[in-house]
């Protein structure tokens, strides 16, 4: 039977008190506070490591680039070694709000070659809840010597313009941003023709992932049951990467376009479609 790449924080505590030697990582990030270290620093979980969205999971280029674009093999390596990270590591990423932007790094270690990387299922919240310690201050590991491969590729603003044609393109915003009703990042309001709205609330249940049961059944209530290619977009990639999570806990494989909303409406030329229907 497959592992799952969620862990429970029972599992992860049970794991740490063997002195398993697992690697956490601590990715907390919000559009409206990027910078987490300083939550981080007044709490994290014993031994875990900030990460930086902005500079380790994404690097910085054109608008027509997205707002979150992959980063280079060079740059996630050299975070990666900086978090203690080295060959055949256990790892476990988490952070505060509902798992998007662990998705992410989740995400991207997988595309670049780590084996063993999991997610802490309800993050920060099921672990204080759970009546466990938090230590404080900065954590500064031994330097890591992993060698990655390049998270490049993957799915193309072309890619997703034909996907509709030959799969699945779900787009796991808002309804309202979905119909185009609101757009309070992005130049242009609406989504990608032929998309069709998965928000990520469906895939959960309060701050932790729904069972594998309700994730298929939210999925197939937009008609992705995996017969057909998946593939799935937000708005700067990062929710995508948790729809790509929510799907390995069901089964179901969805690949991400990481430019996601932020590229598509920033891309002169490319059509926008408004409304609850995929093509309306």
């Amino acid at each position: 039977m497959p592992v799952s790449p969620l862990i429970s924080v029972e599992e992860l505590h049970r794991r740490l008190e063997a002195g398993d030697g697992i690697r956490l990582l601590d990715v907390r990030y919000g559009l409206d506070a990027p910078d987490g270290r300083a939550p981080h620093s007044a709490g994290h979980l014993p031994g875990a490591v900030y990460v930086d969205m902005d500079t380790e999971l994404a690097t910085h280029g054109e608008p027509s680039e997205g707002r979150h674009p992959l980063p280079s093999r060079e740059t996630l390596q050299e975070a990666a070694r900086r978090w203690g990270l080295s060959e055949g590591d256990s790892v476990v990423v988490y952070d505060d709000y509902r798992s998007v932007a662990a998705a992410r790094a989740w995400w991207l270690l997988r595309r670049a070659g780590v084996e063993d990387v999991r997610v802490l299922d309800g993050g920060l919240s099921a672990w204080t809840t759970s009546g466990l310690p938090l230590e404080t201050g900065e954590v500064s590991p031994p330097r890591g010597s992993i060698v990655l491969r390049d998270p490049a590729g993957g799915v193309t603003i072309d890619d997703a313009a034909a996907w509709p044609e030959r799969g699945l393109l779900l787009d796991a915003r808002a309804p309202e941003r979905y119909r185009g009703e609101v757009e309070p990042y992005d130049p242009i309001p609406g989504h990608i023709p032929g998309a069709r709205n998965l928000p990520a609330d469906a895939l959960l249940d309060g701050d932790a992932f729904a069972p594998p049961a309700a994730i298929r059944e939210a999925f197939a209530g937009v008609g992705a049951t995996g017969a057909d290619p998946v593939a799935a977009y937000c708005g700067s990639g990062l929710t995508a990467a948790h729809t790509a999570l929510a799907g390995e806990v069901a089964g179901i494989e969805v690949a991400v376009y990481p430019g996601s909303w932020s590229q598509w409406s920033n891309t002169p030329g490319r059509p926008v479609a408004t409304g609850a229907e995929p093509g309306a």
